[in-house]
């Protein structure tokens, strides 16, 4: 396999997909309203009494933080309501949600893949160049992992300045990131971005335009909101163990995605299709 050639695609896909608004415009919104809107209004909660009030009477959470295991216990001791309710929600019951980046960072990107190239009507020529079948592939993936995971974790830092400025008053210390964030951000996150690409690479091979490979591979976010499904009702709570598991079932099945991608993958259909 020839590496400058797998580069060579994937730098062609990253720079034809910052140019399209369709890809760009999704990835300059979500951030604002995940990193800094969203946090903003609990801070802001978290400051105002009468909110504070009405969200610790809540009956849906009370159960919640009744069934909240020793490690989550541990988080909270010695700090007050404000304290609790910003360690709890934004350092760790909003993790599940930062997931939602990768995904849809690696999906929107990698939906321009196959669907964009036919958009453009350059996607004949691309399938006439010496660049094996894997090597095409593979070219694809990389456009959508390299800024998807990049953009993720420059969104992290960006998250962990927002909580620590914003809450430090509360705080009165540098307080996060946690350590269950670790795995999350720097061993699932990247695995979730490749599950996404490699699952939108190929339904973006079958499908006419960009917004009809995005608009199907999108569903693949049930997979995030599931994760945060199982920490609300208390079936799931994502420790470091979790965490460190969860990332090893994805990445497992992106071994077995991948590899049957490259198998099924085939330019002569995709020539013929376009005929």
């Amino acid at each position: 396999m020839n590496r400058r050639i797998v580069f060579a695609i994937a730098k062609k896909d990253i720079r034809e997909a910052s140019q399209n608004k369709s890809v760009w415009l999704p990835i300059m919104i979500v951030p604002i309203i995940f990193i800094l809107l969203m946090p903003l209004g609990i801070l802001l909660a978290a400051n105002n009494a009468d909110a504070l009030a009405s969200m610790s009477a809540d009956p849906d959470l009370i159960r919640m933080m009744e069934k909240i295991p020793t490690f989550l216990s541990d988080l909270t001791a010695g700090l007050n309501e404000s304290q609790s309710m910003i360690v709890l929600m934004l350092g760790y019951f909003y993790a599940p949600f930062f997931l939602i980046l990768p995904i849809m960072y690696s999906t929107v990107i990698a939906a321009e893949s196959f669907a964009g190239e036919r958009e453009r009507k350059t996607i004949e020529a691309l399938l006439y160049t010496p660049a094996s079948d894997a090597e095409l592939f593979l070219g694809k993936v990389l456009a959508g992992a390299i800024p998807a995971v990049a953009i993720t974790w420059i969104s992290f830092v960006g998250y962990c300045v927002i909580l620590n400025a914003g809450a430090y008053s509360i705080m009165d210390k540098i307080w996060f990131p946690l350590t269950t964030w670790y795995p999350l951000i720097f061993w699932v996150s990247p695995a979730l971005s490749l599950l996404g690409i490699a699952a939108t690479v190929l339904i973006s091979s079958k499908t006419q335009t960009f917004m009809g490979a995005y608009q199907t591979s999108a569903s693949l976010v049930v997979l995030v909101l599931a994760l945060v499904v199982g920490q609300a009702t208390g079936i799931l709570y994502l420790s470091v163990t979790t965490g460190l598991l969860v990332g090893l079932v994805f990445w497992l099945i992106d071994i077995v995605l991948v590899w049957l991608a490259i198998r099924s993958f085939n330019r002569e259909k995709l020539l013929a299709s376009e005929k």
